[in-house]
């Protein structure tokens, strides 16, 4: 089991930023990647952004790419998603995941993740 806590969200004007972090404890040898997806009111959740654990090789949502930016801690077990130039469609519940699924390649589908952090809300403003 891997257990997952968010924290960093809350509200933000168009514009602006914000850094979530998410750190893992439990079974941290046993994933290969960590992700950070969202889910908007009445829309299904979808990917943002993952990073492979070992490489720290990132790949991203093109509705994010050159805004958002996910990193991680490797001694911490800890993935951060700092988000810049927020925009009021960014807001959303933001859920960080981990799955250990294969190295080869990135991994952006829910499905191939296996476990859940609780999620944390994020709000924009315009």
């Amino acid at each position: 089991q891997v257990q997952l806590a968010e924290s960093g969200g809350g509200s933000a004007q168009a514009g602006g930023s914000l850094r979530l972090s998410c750190a893992a404890s439990g079974r941290t040898f046993s994933f290969n990647h960590m992700g950070w997806f969202r889910q908007a009111p009445g829309k299904e959740r979808e990917f943002v952004a993952t990073i492979r654990w070992n490489s720290g090789d990132t790949f991203y949502a093109d509705s994010v790419k050159g805004r958002f930016t996910i990193s991680r801690d490797y001694a911490k077990n800890t993935v951060y998603l700092q988000m810049s130039s927020l925009k009021p469609e960014d807001t959303a519940v933001y859920y960080c995941a981990t799955s250990g699924r294969s190295r080869d390649f990135y991994r952006n589908q829910l499905w191939e993740y296996d476990y859940w952090g609780q999620g944390t809300q994020v709000t924009v403003s315009s």
